[in-house]
Formats: C-alpha cells, sequence, structure tokens
C-alpha cells in the first residue's frame, strides 16, 4: 500500500519538474571564444605549471579518498548484507513460533512437545533454507524437539544453554561464532534464537543454528587486489575470513584497527577508517583498513590493504600528471580556438532542451550533426528524455498493480477465511463494501478509506484459529464457546502484528467487538477510547449479521435490521456511523442478495433465554433478537 503511494508520488514529482527557464538570467553574455582567447594571453607557462601542481595535490588526495571510500562500501555492502539475514531470520524465526502457537493451542508441554505436527513444522524449517543447518523447539520445561543436518557438540549446547536462559527472561539471543563437523569439513555456525510465548506467558524457545558459509564466499568475493577481508565480534575474535590463515575465534586484538572497534563498543555505529602498522617478524607494513559494525550482531566487518597496493594509482598519477600538464599547455592554445566554435552553438540548444526537460515534457529531443562528444552528449539526452518519459509511466503502472495485487491478496486471505462456513461466505466482502459506504458518506479523508478497506477485508482473519465445532455450531453458543469466539478479534489481532505495514489496520480487527456502553470485547473499552476504524466496522459488520441467515438465527429484513442498529446507536454503536448507513440505504445504495443455504436453524432456546435475561430491553426491538446478536460469531 506505502509502496504504491510513494510510487505515485515520486512520478507526480517528477512529471512536476521545476521550471528553470523561468529564473534564467537574460543578461548579453560573453562569447566563450573571446573568454578562452583572453585567458590564454594572460596565463604563462609558469601559472600553468603550479595549477597543474595543485591539481595534482587534489587528485592525489582524492585517489586515496576513492581507497578509503572502497574500502567504506565494501564494509557497508557486507555489514548490510549480514544485517538483511539476521532481520530474515528474525523474521523466519516470528513466523515459525506464530506457527508453533497457532499448531499447539498455545500449549507445548510435555504432552503437546512432541507433536508430529510440531516436529513437521521443526523440519520444514530446516529444508526451506540452506544456511539453516539445525532447529530447535523448548518448552518451559526445558524439554523439546530438533531437527538438522549437524549434532550439537558440547560448545553449542552451551551456547543452547545461554539462548534457553536469555528467551527465560524474554530476550533474543544472538551466539559467538563456533566451528562444528558436519561429516565433510568444519563448519563455521552461530546460534540464533527468539521466546515463544503465548498471552504474556513464556512456552519456550526457538533457535535456529545459522551456517555462515554464505558470508564466507561473500567475504572471498570482495578479496583480491591485496584487499583482506574478515568479520570479528565485540570482543574481537574472529567470525569469518576468507583466508585460511584466520580460524574462527582467534584473537584479533594484534591489529589496531580490531582495537578500535571493541575500544568503541556500543557507541561503534558508522564505519571508521584509518592507517595503521602490522608487524610480521622484523617486517613493518603499512596497512590501511576500515571497519563497519553490524550493530544488530555486535559485529564488525574489517578490510585492510597494504599502503603500497592502495595508493599505488597516487605514484602513477603524479608521474602521468606532470607529463599531461606540459602537453596541455602547448595544445591548448591551438585547440581552444577551433573547440570553442564547437561548443558554444550545441551548448545553446542543449540548454534550450534542458529547460523544456524541467518543464516536465520529456518528449523534448536535441537533433544536432556532430561526431564528437557533443552529439554523443546530444544522443545520450535524448535517451535519457525517452527513459524518464516511460520511467514515469511505469511508475504509474507499477503502483496500481502493486496495490491490485495487495488488495487481492488481502481478499484471498479474508476469503479463506469466510469459506469456513457457508454461512460466512462473502461476510468479509459485504462488510468491507458497507464500511466503505459509510465511510464515503461521513467524508472521511482518503488515507483512513484505505486503511478501512484493508482492516474491514481481514477484520475476521482471526476466526481462522477458531474451532469449527464452534464456528459452525447450529444453535447459540454456551457462555464457554462464546469466550473462545470472542478470542478471534485478538487472534486475528496477532496474527497480523508481524507485518509492520498492516500496524495501522489492527485497531479495526481488534476492537471491532467494542461497544460503546463498555460491554464489548475483548478489552471493554467506552466511548472515544473505541478507533473510529473500529466504529465504522461494527456498524458494517452489525449490519451484514442481521442481515445474512446464520446457524443460530434467520435473516432479518433490511429494514428490521436498521431499526435494531438504530436502537443500538449511542449504546453499543456509534451514532455517527449509525446515521451514515441508514442514508446510504435510504438512498437505495444497498442491495441486499437472498442465498438460501439449506441447513436446518437450530437455535438453543435455553441458551437464548439466558442471553436475552443478560441484555437489557430497547424500545421496538425484541429481546431475543439482542440475544442473538450478543451470541452472534460475526
Amino acid at each position: 500500500m506505502n509502496l504504491a503511494a510513494t510510487s505515485t508520488d515520486g512520478a507526480s514529482h517528477l512529471v512536476q519538474g521545476g521550471d528553470l527557464s523561468s529564473s534564467a538570467p537574460n543578461r548579453a553574455r560573453i562569447p566563450i571564444l573571446y573568454v578562452i582567447l583572453g585567458v590564454l594571453l594572460v596565463i604563462s607557462i609558469v601559472p600553468m605549471y603550479f595549477y597543474s601542481a595543485q591539481v595534482e595535490a587534489i587528485n592525489r588526495d582524492r585517489l586515496k579518498t576513492n581507497e578509503m571510500l572502497l574500502q567504506n562500501t565494501v564494509t557497508r555492502s557486507l555489514a548490510d548484507d549480514l544485517s538483511q539475514h539476521e532481520r530474515s531470520l528474525r523474521m523466519m524465526l516470528a513466523n515459525l513460533s506464530s506457527a508453533i502457537q497457532v499448531a499447539s493451542g498455545g500449549d507445548i508441554g510435555s504432552k503437546n512437545i512432541e507433536a508430529p505436527e510440531l516436529r513437521a513444522l521443526l523440519e520444514n524449517f530446516v529444508s526451506s533454507s540452506d544456511e539453516v543447518a539445525y532447529a530447535t523447539l523448548l518448552n518451559s520445561e526445558a524439554k523439546g524437539i530438533s531437527a538438522g543436518r549437524i549434532a550439537p557438540d558440547a560448545f553449542l549446547q552451551r551456547e543452547l544453554q545461554h539462548a534457553y536462559d536469555a528467551a527465560h527472561d524474554g530476550r533474543a539471543y544472538n551466539g559467538q561464532a563456533l566451528q562444528v563437523e558436519d561429516g565433510k569439513t568444519p563448519r563455521t555456525v552461530v546460534l540464533v534464537s527468539s521466546p515463544v510465548s503465548y498471552g504474556g506467558r513464556f512456552l519456550g524457545m526457538v533457535g535456529a543454528v545459522v551456517d555462515l558459509q554464505f558470508l564466507i564466499g561473500r567475504l572471498r568475493e570482495v578479496s583480491g587486489g591485496g584487499l583482506i577481508p574478515y568479520v570479528v565480534d565485540s570482543q574481537g575474535r574472529l567470525v569469518a575470513a576468507a583466508s585460511p590463515q584466520y580460524v574462527t575465534g582467534q584473537d584479533m586484538k594484534t591489529l589496531e584497527i580490531v582495537r578500535n572497534f571493541v575500544d568503541a563498543g556500543n557507541k561503534a555505529q558508522l564505519a571508521a577508517t584509518k592507517e595503521f602498522d602490522v608487524h610480521e617478524g622484523k617486517k613493518n607494513i603499512e596497512m590501511l583498513g576500515t571497519y563497519s559494525p553490524v550493530t544488530a550482531l555486535d559485529w564488525a566487518v574489517v578490510v585492510q590493504k597494504p599502503q603500497l597496493e592502495a595508493y599505488r594509482g597516487v605514484y602513477e598519477m603524479q608521474r602521468t600528471a606532470r607529463l599531461l600538464a606540459l602537453l596541455a599547455v602547448l595544445l591548448s592554445i591551438g585547440v581552444s580556438i577551433f573547440a570553442a566554435r564547437r561548443i558554444t552553438n550545441p551548448l545553446q540548444v542543449l540548454t534550450e532542451s534542458g529547460r523544456a526537460l524541467a518543464r516536465g515534457d520529456f518528449s523534448q529531443r536535441v537533433h544536432l550533426r556532430s561526431r564528437t562528444e557533443i552529439g554523443e552528449l546530444a544522443e545520450t539526452f535524448n535517451t535519457m528524455s525517452k527513459e524518464l518519459e516511460q520511467f514515469v509511466e511505469d511508475l504509474k503502472r507499477a503502483a496500481e498493480e502493486n496495490r491490485a495485487l495487495f488488495l487481492g491478496s488481502i481478499q484471498m486471505l479474508a476469503g479463506a477465511v469466510d469459506e469456513k462456513d457457508p454461512y460466512t461466505r462473502g461476510h468479509s466482502d459485504r462488510v468491507t463494501r458497507y464500511s466503505m459506504m459509510i465511510a464515503k458518506e461521513m467524508k472521511l479523508d482518503a488515507p483512513f478509506m484505505e486503511t478501512l478497506q484493508i482492516s474491514a477485508q481481514l477484520h475476521d482473519v482471526g476466526k481462522i484459529g477458531i474451532e469449527d465445532r464452534i464456528l459452525k455450531k447450529p444453535g447459540a453458543l454456551t457462555a464457554e464457546e462464546f469466550e473462545v469466539m470472542k478470542t478471534h478479534t485478538t487472534k486475528g489481532a496477532n496474527i497480523l502484528r508481524p507485518v509492520t505495514q498492516l500496524a495501522e489496520m489492527l485497531p479495526g480487527i481488534e476492537l471491532h467487538h467494542e461497544a460503546l456502553d463498555g460491554r464489548g470485547y475483548p478489552y471493554g473499552l467506552k466511548g472515544e477510547q473505541i478507533p473510529l476504524l473500529a466504529r465504522v466496522i461494527a456498524v458494517a459488520d452489525t449490519f451484514d449479521a442481521l442481515t445474512t441467515n446464520r446457524p443460530y438465527q434467520h435473516a432479518h429484513t433490511p429494514e428490521e435490521a436498521l431499526d435494531i442498529i438504530q436502537n443500538l446507536a449511542g449504546k453499543r454503536l456509534d451514532p455517527e456511523p449509525v446515521a451514515a448507513l441508514m442514508a446510504v440505504y435510504g438512498r437505495g445504495e444497498i442491495r441486499i442478495q437472498r442465498i438460501a443455504i439449506k441447513r436446518a436453524v437450530a437455535p438453543d432456546a435455553a441458551a437464548d433465554a439466558t442471553a436475552a435475561a443478560a441484555v437489557p430491553a430497547i424500545p421496538g426491538v425484541e429481546t431475543a433478537n439482542l440475544a442473538s446478536l450478543e451470541r452472534t460469531r460475526v
């Protein structure tokens, strides 16, 4: 959703480029030919020489800077790769934890820990990634199951104990790098774990042993040309290296660049580059090194290179620059006169075309007959204009495709929940349609409407975790069954909470059964404590519940449903969305399609009577209707 909006905004910004032509000065210009000739007359060979010396010094500094930037780029890239792998693994562990909670019903005690479903989840988790060599699930009694290609040795068992202690304290854990045998060759691995909890209750821990072969491969890719890359932890111990001369766990603090990172501790947030010396026996080697911290892991990616190799280009540039400076002085006078005339006219054409492009006219093209770089520049300009024009169109199209794909995925997820019971088939689509009509009538803004559309579509996603014997029961629910049914709001929110892009939609999913009088669930919020998103969905949800056949009630006519909803306004439902619904229906914009499903409606008379007694009488509304509404499964 946000991606689509961003793409559209970006396209609009490109199209609405600033009008540079409006600010272009209209002063009398001095012909560039005269300027070039005048400068050449003033400048002599001696000033030119000193100028070239200054340029040489600047370029020398730039070459050194470029080498430092190269090292910075390499380390930053590797650090970002590590961070991305860590985030991906954390997301995989979060998904595995959610799947375990759903599969076990929130109970992984000694009776359920050996369940085939949980073992299958672990095995699928390990097989889904070549980087995961081992995975384990431990419950609150430190009993569990595992799957993987390696067997934990004593060192890994100690790491697992540390991870379990951290999980018991509610903390995620990143272990230190270890070398283990996988039956073929030694492998460098690291343990990553997360606690498993449900409703604030500690259930256990899920952990994964990650093979760092991918990191070693990346380090080998960037090595070469004298560049030596490796990764160290916060204590200065080696995690992985491209060179076999370094061993996992080796103390690297003998190198000054590593000591700087260790001494900085938690303050090491940015990359640092410096020159230092390395002693190899009696030999002293001057080095240039850079480290980039991997904050999430308390690691650092380090690269170093002998200065003789790093600054080789500087020495070659110095020799070349002196020779070129002399030749430039001799050739500049003759060439400048010819070049000035060849340059000025095409530059004018390019200037005018550039102003047209700045105004947003991407159809502008330059027509120049020139076999010099100016002609190539004109061709490049034309290519750029064409690609910019296509890029703007692609941005707009991609934004629409991304939005359509996102909404289609949401609809498929909601449809999967609705398909659990033929009585709720199409329920999410109808509630979404009614909610959008209500919001439009209330003149709510476009961002709210977009959030509402997705939240309403997913408002009942938590029912995927409700047992069919309760969801499809052909009669009113008992008090115990209703308590289970009420958990679908928090289940839905918990299912979607790991998806950060859906954070704005969660109030509508979790709170659409709250009531203004505080008698709703799951938290008993009152009045303005309930977000507007949830209040709008509640009205649409209630209307659809009353106008469709359910196992526990026959469908009301729209007029009967509106009478019930109107009597609930100010008590359970927000009067403003109720008024909007009445207005929309009054204009004939809502059409109720009757769908006959041949299944007996067998209401539980005793349960309805009990529920009716608990609901205060509302003039003009049958108490039985309100009791049925109290036990609604929508």
